[in-house]
């Protein structure tokens, strides 16, 4: 099993990797394998063209996501947002004028490539208020209590382990804190067999939960207000969906409150997921 994350881990990096590499030599990223077809339901065609405009061609050509969660996410000025999953940077900079000089936007990747182009982008937009960081999302290397709000777009139904992204999404923000994330989910009468059958891990369909399993995951964790609205459809039962959430303000340090309720003695240090 941990041979089997592994390989999944790495088919998505390096996936990733050649997306970055090819936007930089003047193409167009892709979302999945050449078998996949990806159409308007992916890419930059989700966010408004004066929104694109705005933005290096670079940037836009390396979208990826699913969805727009800034649509959702409702920044404000002196807020610190972190976008998991940051690829080439799209969803950071337009965070970053939302919340304007006095906030910060923060991009996390693992993948070298995917950083070295956003930060190149940054550079291109004149963005000061960013920051990029080398990192996987089941591990955010920031501290706890540290973030207003925490945005990702088609990413989290790639990890091998979305407790440990649920978990640390709950471990960086303070408490009252929000998420919005644009993702892939599936219609909840789909098996895992049958969600494969419709696209491949790496091209964002075989990793998505479904609806009902996405709300147990932010319930565990600790999320209330919790709220997943289907957008359109990628495949057969499956959506691209916004969701929504709330840290709550009675919410301590880094432990998810089910665990604290459990007794679980798990512990969340200041740039690991909770540990058992």
């Amino acid at each position: 099993m941990a041979e089997q994350t592994g390989d999944l881990r790495e088919q998505v990096r390096a996936n990733y990797a050649a997306a970055a590499l090819q936007v930089a030599e003047g193409g167009t990223a892709c979302c999945g394998s050449e078998g996949i077809e990806i159409d308007e339901s992916f890419g930059a065609g989700l966010y408004a063209v004066e929104e694109r405009g705005t933005l290096p061609a670079e940037a836009v050509a390396a979208s990826l996501g699913c969805g727009n969660p800034l649509a959702v996410a409702e920044l404000r000025e002196g807020e610190r947002v972190l976008d998991l999953g940051s690829g080439g940077g799209i969803d950071v900079l337009l965070s970053a004028r939302r919340v304007g000089a006095s906030g910060k936007a923060y991009g996390l990747d693992m993948t070298e490539e995917m950083l070295a182009l956003a930060l190149a982008n940054a550079k291109k937009a004149g963005a000061t208020n960013v920051e990029f960081l080398k990192g996987a999302i089941e591990s955010v290397p920031l501290p706890a209590n540290s973030i207003d709000v925490v945005i990702s777009n088609c990413v989290i139904n790639l990890s091998v382990d979305k407790p440990a992204v649920f978990a640390e999404m709950f471990r960086v923000l303070v408490p009252g804190g929000r998420i919005g994330v644009s993702d892939v989910v599936a219609e909840d009468h789909l098996t895992a067999e049958q969600r494969a059958e419709r696209g491949d891990y790496v091209g964002c369909i075989a990793g998505a939960l479904s609806v009902a399993e996405y709300r147990a995951g932010l319930e565990a964790a600790g999320f209330t207000e919790i709220g997943i609205t289907s957008t359109h459809q990628v495949a057969d039962g499956m959506h691209s969906a916004i969701v929504r959430a709330v840290k709550p303000t009675t919410a301590s340090g880094g432990l998810p409150q089910a665990a604290a309720a459990a007794g679980s003695g798990a512990c969340c240090g200041d740039s690991a997921p909770c540990c058992g």
